[in-house]
């Protein structure tokens, strides 16, 4: 699948998360992403940053993903809406490197999380402006919901996409957020499918580790599908009863993975979903490894 095929990801796809496996770079993890089976890797983009566009840097890393037959499903994070009547210069310069990512490597969807400043009307104003700017890159943009932000369930992040109006705008539905936050399915049954454009999975305890620390909790102690006590087969089948297409992001942020080489924990993250997928999904045939 070439870069300009991310676009056409759907949920049968599974992507390795940036955070799969940080800080591990590009050019490792592509290859072990390929050689576990998945179909696309999400970038940081701080990594782009880092990686710098010039020097060759691009090329280099399209001919990475095209040998490897690996596309960029997602590039992440922007916080708040993107630099536009701001003076934060880390904001543009992660705009800025968004464009760049995508014009340079195709990309399918990038994703956002808040807090955003005055109301929501505001903060849809703001998102639909960014929206616009994406749109000239090819990109959906998605909000992730934080409970520990403004935009802290499912149904605060639809409100603000609803209230925008683009056609690109989106959301992320991440089930560690879900069942650290409101934990109301109906918040998720209530979604627009068409508008879920990413869909990312992990698992834990049912009580958190570290629960005065959410970040840290959150940051550190997630685990590979299968090892916790997340109904991840029932999440993904309600996903599915609801008509959702989004690919399946891996986001292990696991400090116990991430001591692994990534070639073993990209296959042990693969091969976890994939025993949960064949529970959820039985009439899809899928192999259990």
């Amino acid at each position: 699948m070439s870069g300009a095929g991310a676009i056409d990801l759907g949920p049968d796809d599974l992507v390795m998360s940036w955070f799969g496996h940080d800080p591990t770079p590009l050019d490792q993890r592509v290859p072990a992403a390929a050689a576990a089976g998945f179909t696309g890797i999400g970038l940081h983009l701080g990594e782009w940053l880092r990686l710098g566009a010039s020097n060759g840097a691009a090329d280099e890393c399209r001919d990475l993903l095209a040998e490897h037959d690996i596309v960029i499903a997602e590039l992440e994070a922007l916080r708040g809406f993107g630099y536009e009547g701001r003076t934060d210069d880390l904001a543009a310069r992660l705009e800025t490197a968004a464009y760049e990512a995508a014009d340079a490597l195709g990309a399918r969807y990038l994703q956002v999380i808040g807090p955003y400043d005055g109301t929501p009307a505001d903060a849809a104003a703001q998102f639909g402006a960014l929206c616009d700017r994406a749109a000239d890159h090819g990109l959906l943009v998605g909000i992730e919901f934080l409970p520990f932000t403004n935009i802290a369930t499912a149904g605060d992040a639809a409100e603000i996409v609803e209230r925008c109006g683009r056609d690109n705008a989106g959301g992320c539905v991440d089930i560690w957020h879900h069942e650290r936050g409101a934990s109301d399915m109906q918040l998720i049954r209530d979604l627009p499918a068409d508008r879920i454009y990413s869909v990312q999975l992990s698992d834990g305890p049912l009580v958190p580790v570290d629960g005065d620390h959410y970040d840290d909790d959150c940051l550190t102690n997630r685990l590979a599908p299968g090892e916790g006590e997340f109904d991840i087969a029932g999440f993904i089948r309600e996903l599915d009863a609801n008509g959702s297409t989004a690919p399946l992001s891996m986001e292990i942020c696991s400090t116990r993975l991430w001591e692994r080489p990534i070639e073993e924990a990209a296959v042990t993250i693969a091969s976890a979903i994939r025993d949960i997928l064949a529970d959820a999904r039985p009439a899809a045939g899928i192999e259990r490894h």
